[in-house]
């Protein structure tokens, strides 16, 4: 008779685990086109925000990529000394901190513009299960519930 107590702790049955991986190796197909722009994954995530909003405080910028601000800091700071975004307190509420892109962050953007389709031809997926597989990440994310 198989004892199965530590089932639960065998890494084929971790969820976790095969997203863990995923995520890091999808991370790595970035590198490339990251390197040559000077910037990390992270800063590319956060510069995605700004690129959308034009301005954006920092606790909301923290909210849509599920960073705390002391990730944060350091990634807004390194874009602020490369001349991508200023960071500036709200004239309305001296507790938010605002984030704006700038036209080096711009033309910034005009660089990265192509790595998501040069990404896609990377993703082993087909359209219906990239599709599938984007929803049930925010699923489990609970972006539905917010």
């Amino acid at each position: 008779m198989a004892d199965h107590t530590y089932d639960a702790l065998l890494l084929k049955n971790q969820l976790c685990f095969p997203l863990y991986a995923c995520s890091r190796e999808v991370i790595k197909q970035y590198r490339p086109y990251l390197d040559a722009l000077g910037i990390t994954y992270t800063q590319y995530i956060a510069l995605m925000v700004i690129w959308e909003e034009g301005t954006v405080s920092v606790r909301d910028l923290g909210r849509r990529l599920y960073l705390d601000s002391g990730t944060l800091t350091p990634v807004l700071k390194h874009l602020e000394a490369e001349g991508y975004i200023t960071r500036r307190r709200c004239t309305q509420d001296e507790r938010v901190l605002l984030v704006t892109i700038t036209a080096a962050g711009l033309a910034l953007r005009e660089r990265a513009a192509d790595i998501p389709g040069k990404l896609a031809q990377s993703v082993r997926l087909d359209p219906d299960e990239i599709a599938t597989l984007y929803r049930l990440l925010y699923k489990a994310l609970g972006a539905g519930e917010k």
